[in-house]
């Protein structure tokens, strides 16, 4: 099934006040702060960004019009900054959102289900997916890892990932 073009997107979450005028400490899911302020408006409009800033530790310190003193900040703490997939730049062939690989069914060459993708995680070597496969006859759900490289994965898109006999595990 397609992704629907609003679709949120979390790329940031509030950790906390800081100080007392309302700015909060951001912690940043996506490319750093740069990437963080292409966008103005979050949460379906009710968060609306008038300053960002990096606070040197690989977060950054944010005020939300809506946010006027340090209570209100503290409120925030745990909000996830969604924007509408459709919000987000376009990708070049080859390129992926994390968001947009979540729930795809996961397909052997021959169209066989293996599962679906419910996370992505990068350990420094890059992408790696979880894929969990359908339940067993005893109810559990066994997962397996596969890593987002040509080889594993031998296409994708907005439908399914295709993974090598290989690398799907039994």
């Amino acid at each position: 099934m397609p992704l629907s073009p609003d679709r949120p997107v979390t790329l940031a979450a509030i950790t906390g006040a800081h100080g007392v005028t309302g700015e909060v400490r951001v912690k940043l899911f996506g490319e750093g702060v740069a990437a963080l302020k292409r966008y103005h408006a979050f949460n379906a409009g009710t968060l609306t960004l008038e300053k960002l800033k990096d606070d040197g530790k690989g977060g950054a310190i944010a005020r939300f019009a809506e946010v006027a003193d340090r209570t209100a900040a503290e409120k925030l703490r745990g909000t996830a900054l969604t924007v509408p997939r459709s919000a987000m730049p376009p990708l070049a062939d080859g390129e992926y959102y994390h968001a947009d690989l979540l729930g795809l069914p996961a397909v052997s060459l021959s169209g066989e289900a293996l599962g679906t993708c419910i996370a992505v995680e990068n350990y420094g070597a890059g992408d790696v997916l979880e894929i969990e496969r359908p339940a067993q006859e005893d109810g559990k759900r066994r997962r397996f890892m596969v890593p987002m490289t040509p080889s594993a994965v031998m296409a994708w898109d907005a439908e399914k990932l295709v993974i090598a006999a290989a690398f799907a595990e039994d």
